[in-house]
């Protein structure tokens, strides 16, 4: 079947100039002229005045969590004490046959100190377990910390922080490996549980033009199951349509001895068309706001300078027989020393296995311009980097200056020349690209967005970090596709067609009305998978 979009402008790598594009047999045949392309018998798409763009590629994401949590106590569309309890009550009692309330998505911000208590809790009769929107926390009533043993003399995990009171008492916050002293103890979902919130991750994104991805934790941790399986599955009974790859997990409690079975997980995907396993995921350090991102100065109001999660003298030596052995690394840094850290590692990596960093909200200045001198991708989640309440009232007083300004400097990497990829973090974050892209250009929260009425959301954040509306999408498409070694993510002939009808051209928008703009259609192999209703 051919395919003629037409009727609007078209997103291509030498930027927004043709006019149309001709799909045959779900592969781009041309891009071009209308007149030149209307000839010989098609179907057409009007894009109305709109824009074709390639399919998205999120470079950091976690789509079967972030199904799953949709499917449970899901508090993300809410915000504050009062809204979360009204939630977790009615859910609670609208399932009363569940032996945990299981969920997720509350925000550090809604609480003094970012910190929820578990006598929050109390009107609970079970245990209840809810994940931070961050994932790197877990609010717990006192039935749940009774049911895992947890006590004032319960030691804290190498990597992890059990929160407590003056008296020692634990307060019912659970930080980084410390979530799964109860996250384990959760009921584990079926393997259909799994498919399910695997294929409503796929239909979620599609609707938002993502058509490919990069799971940026496929391995067991926090409490959730190993998602290998389901996208192994997925991927041979021919149900899972995106592009993924999956980035395995490092199990940061062993050492080199893990990599034979690394091996044999990547092994496990080759010949599946639509998942590999060829990334490996290490996390270097945690967040800010519970003090555990790796630093190089102390914090400003506890001191401490994070942790490093994987020793700094043995990660060089785990990333050269990654490197060595074909996968791509794929880390997680948010501190400037767990930045640091990794670029120290991939000192003599061979580019070509397009190693990237992802979060980076914090570069020191002069590791900048490593990044583009070692060939070091810079995978961002742009919509972090606004003043939302989280950052204004946590982040900020915990960092101090320079360290503030040092956040998020997407502008600074590309002067330097750094490849660039995108992500959402989901379920993290929105999901949606086109508030991301928002973000990157105004450095300002979009409008619709939980923090869009914070005071000061509409100050631009380090306004002279702000990145152009080309770049970032080139980011979010050809740049995330190459990291995944996609086919797809440009609109030129011999591509697969994977393609997003948005409903308005956002290179004719006022910077500011960039987050108005939506998908209308979404094609996967010129096969539409998601069309507005």
């Amino acid at each position: 079947m051919n395919i003629l979009f037409r009727g609007g402008r078209v997103f291509t790598p030498d930027g927004v100039v043709a006019e149309a594009v001709l799909v045959r047999g779900g592969v781009i045949a041309a891009v071009g002229p209308e007149g030149e392309l209307a000839r010989g018998p098609h179907e057409t798409v009007d894009l109305d005045g709109g824009l074709l763009v390639p399919g998205f590629t999120d470079a950091h994401m976690h789509p079967i969590q972030a199904g799953l949590e949709r499917a449970k106590c899901d508090l993300s569309e809410d915000f504050g004490l009062d809204a979360y309890k009204e939630k977790i009550a009615d859910y609670a009692a609208k399932n009363p046959e569940k032996e945990w309330i299981d969920g997720g998505g509350w925000d550090m911000s809604a609480f003094p100190g970012g910190l929820p208590h578990r006598d929050h809790l109390g009107f609970l009769d079970r245990p209840a377990y809810l994940i931070q929107r961050d994932h790197h926390a877990a609010w717990v009533n006192t039935r749940a910390l009774e049911r895992a043993g947890i006590t004032r003399d319960t030691p804290d995990p190498a990597d992890g922080r059990i929160e407590r009171d003056a008296n020692g008492e634990p307060t019912g916050v659970l930080h980084e490996g410390a979530m799964d002293l109860v996250g384990l103890l959760t009921p584990r979902p079926t393997a259909q549980d799994l498919q399910d919130a695997l294929a409503d991750a796929e239909r979620h994104l599609f609707s938002l033009g993502v058509t490919g991805w990069q799971d940026a934790i496929v391995g067991s941790y926090a409490g959730s199951d190993d998602p290998l399986p389901t996208y192994l599955a997925a991927a041979r009974s021919g149900r899972l349509r995106a592009r993924v790859v999956g980035a395995l997990w490092w199990d940061r409690t062993r050492g080199l001895e893990q990599i034979e079975d690394l091996v044999a997980r990547r092994a496990s995907a080759e010949g599946l068309e639509r998942f590999r396993a060829t990334s490996v995921k290490i996390m270097q350090d945690g967040i800010t706001e519970n003090f555990t991102a790796a630093t190089l100065e102390p914090y400003c109001l506890c001191g401490g300078t994070g942790l490093s999660y994987v020793d700094p003298a043995k990660l060089k030596e785990y990333v050269a027989e990654l490197d060595r052995l074909g996968f791509q690394v794929h880390f997680h840094a948010i501190g400037e020393r767990a930045v640091r850290e990794a670029l120290d590692s991939l000192e003599g990596t061979d580019p070509a296995n397009r190693h990237h960093i992802a979060h980076l909200q914090i570069i020191e200045p002069s590791d900048v311009p490593r990044f583009a001198a070692l060939g070091v991708t810079a995978n961002l989640q742009p919509l972090w980097a606004t003043h939302h309440a989280q950052m204004d009232e946590l982040t900020l007083p915990y960092l101090g200056e320079p360290r503030s300004s040092w956040q998020y400097p997407f502008a600074d990497l590309v002067a330097c020349g750094t490849r660039l990829c995108a992500g959402s973090d989901w379920p993290v974050s929105d999901a949606d690209p086109l508030q991301g892209m928002h973000v990157a250009v105004n450095r300002t929260e979009p409008g619709g967005s939980v923090h869009a009425g914070y005071p000061t959301a509409q100050t631009p954040f380090l306004p002279e970090q702000r990145i152009d509306l080309a770049t970032v999408m080139t980011a979010y498409t050809e740049g995330s596709a190459w990291i995944n070694r996609s086919p797809a993510g440009r609109i030129e002939p011999g591509r697969p067609a994977d393609l997003v009808v948005l409903d308005r051209d956002p290179f004719e928008l006022p910077p500011g009305d960039i987050w108005t703009t939506r998908v209308r259609m979404t094609f996967v192999d010129g096969e539409a998978v998601y069309e507005r209703a």
